[in-house]
């Protein structure tokens, strides 16, 4: 009896054996190999997955004694095998084909016995028959290539067996690859495989349309584990190039970006981290141009290997561009001044919202170079949209700066980010030509400052303007939004921080009449007469906002211009 010549124990219990049977469209043979593996007394369970047969394939083998497990469509071999795998329970396992005319129980054993007596951890089959093509053509001299120290007679047969703890730790291939794909983790992962001979087999011949599939899987399979264990690396000059200068532009760029904003890493590291990477990049950026360079130097094809070269390169490509964008952001931060040269780099804002109306925008804006009014220009600023719209005023609005006003105008062509005060205005600001202004920062540097915007009216009102005095402050807190009516008619809305006190409403800058506003009293509206117009004031329901509207000490709260 074969149990009483087993050595190989797993916790002082002889090894079960388990045989998957792989199946598509095989009623012809695949009882024959099953009632032959249940006669072996050692093998604990057959199983059989019909891989979508069309035919009788899983009546047969389940009369033969088998277990089936039944794919509803066809989905490769590999996938039959995993199924079958997750499916068993044995310590060993063996794989054996359903189209086995001849299959014998000293041929099985052959295949199990090596390592039920510990000779192996792998075993796989070789054995005489007719064809091998696809072995000779393909998978011999890739394999010749990629891994010479495998030097089986018949790598692609599919009659093996393996340790179920072994199988664990693989990755089973869904189709033919599979076979081969085995027995190169096995080799590379250090097991024992042995190759034993079982004599004649009998196969199924295979069109030669069904082994350009099997070529095509088979050389899919050994060319990815040749790249996953290295094997291509070693011989692949232009993708080390390729890696080592994407390593350069990263260092020369993790290099400037230490220096600049970083503040654990010292000036001196950052440098370094630069200038190495800018020595990796260019060493390797010539050797990338002579092995391209008959990509170019050919006259015909010259899109096909436009688009092949770049689509190669484009790793390098992004990284450079990611390297220009920030030497090119710096170069425009860089100030000269008394004979020093300053690099300041300034980030942008990107702003989710900034309505209080909770209306949505994205926006990025800033950051904004202060420099010096133009000549003549002393009652005015100059200031970028972006600018306008974190302060929430608009252009031909006015901001007093200690005691003097000054016109918000447009900026000047190609100085989007460019604010131009005036030096009186400079100097109360604190601000020096040059400084930059981060968007984040620009309510801060006008903080408690007056000022007297336009609101947007409706066409009803053409003849009257309406302008709002508010302070601008640097923290949101609760405010209410007003609306006004003329002559029972919505003709302009707007919003604001209102505080215990008295507030002045002008008509054409004359005040017109003084109410006094607290929380409690804004249930009730408040009218102007102008002629036979009636404006009606009302406080509208409350919201979080950074304007305040401006009290009698500070400014004029509405002013009414016919």
């Amino acid at each position: 009896m074969v149990l009483a010549s087993i050595k190989t124990v797993r916790n002082n219990k002889p090894m079960t054996v388990s045989v998957i049977i792989p199946a598509f469209n095989e009623e012809k043979t695949v009882a024959h190999v099953v009632s032959v593996v249940k006669s072996l007394p050692y093998i604990g369970e057959v199983v059989v997955v019909d891989d979508g047969s069309m035919d009788q394939t899983s009546k047969f083998a389940e009369e033969a004694g088998a277990k089936v497990i039944y794919h509803m469509k066809n989905r490769g071999k590999g996938a039959a095998i995993k199924t079958g795998f997750k499916n068993s329970k044995g310590d060993i396992v063996v794989f054996l084909d359903a189209d086995l005319k001849n299959l014998t129980q000293s041929q099985v054993r052959n295949i199990v016995d090596p390592i039920l007596n510990g000779e192996a951890d792998v075993t796989k089959t070789k054995f005489k028959r007719e064809a091998g093509r696809v072995t000779e053509l393909t998978a011999k001299p890739l394999l010749k290539f990629f891994f010479p120290e495998i030097k089986f007679d018949q790598p692609l047969s599919g009659q093996f067996a393996a340790k179920r703890s072994f199988l664990n730790k693989i990755k089973l291939e869904d189709d033919y690859g599979v076979d081969v794909g085995i027995v190169l983790d096995a080799d590379v992962m250090g097991m024992k495989v042995k190759e034993v001979d079982i004599g004649k087999i009998d196969h199924v011949l295979s069109t030669l349309t069904e082994l350009n599939v099997v070529a095509t899987e088979v050389v899919r399979t050994i060319v990815d584990r040749a790249t996953a264990y290295g094997r291509i690396t070693m011989i692949d000059s232009l993708g080390q190039y390729i890696r080592m200068e994407i390593l350069g532009l990263s260092l020369a760029s993790m290099g400037i970006f230490s220096i600049f904003f970083i503040r654990f890493v010292s000036f001196y590291v950052g440098l370094a981290i630069a200038i190495i990477g800018v020595i990796i990049a260019i060493y390797y950026i010539i050797k990338i141009v002579r092995i391209s360079f008959n990509v170019f130097s050919r006259t015909d094809g010259n899109m096909r290997n436009l688009k092949t070269f770049l689509k190669m390169h484009s790793p390098i490509i992004v990284s450079a561009m990611i390297l220009l964008a920030m030497c090119t952001t710096l170069l425009g931060s860089v100030h000269f001044e008394g004979g020093k040269v300053s690099i300041q780099p300034v980030s942008r804002n990107l702003i989710i919202f900034n309505s209080p109306t909770n209306n949505q925008t994205v926006d990025v804006r800033g950051p904004y170079t202060v420099d010096k009014a133009l000549e003549n220009e002393n009652t005015s600023i100059r200031m970028p949209t972006e600018a306008l719209a974190t302060l929430e005023l608009n252009y031909g609005d006015s901001i007093y700066i200690n005691n003097e006003k000054y016109v918000l105008n447009v900026t000047r062509p190609k100085e989007d980010n460019t604010m131009r005060i005036p030096n009186a205005a400079l100097t109360s600001m604190g601000l020096n030509p040059g400084d930059v202004i981060s968007d984040g920062d620009l309510r801060n540097r006008f903080n408690n400052f007056y000022a007297e915007k336009a609101l947007q009216t409706n066409g009803n009102s053409d003849n009257i303007n309406i302008t709002e005095g508010t302070i601008l402050t640097n923290n949101m807190q609760s405010g209410y939004n007003i609306n006004l009516y003329l002559n029972n008619t919505l003709v302009s809305s707007s919003y604001g921080i209102i505080k215990n006190g008295s507030y002045s409403i002008y008509i054409n800058d004359v005040k017109y009449k003084t109410i006094t506003l607290n929380p409690d009293n804004l249930n009730q509206p408040y009218t102007v007469v102008i002629g036979d117009d009636i404006f009606k004031i009302e406080f509208g329901t409350p919201l979080m906002t950074d304007m305040e509207f401006a009290n009698s000490s500070s400014g004029k709260f509405l002013n009414f211009i016919y």
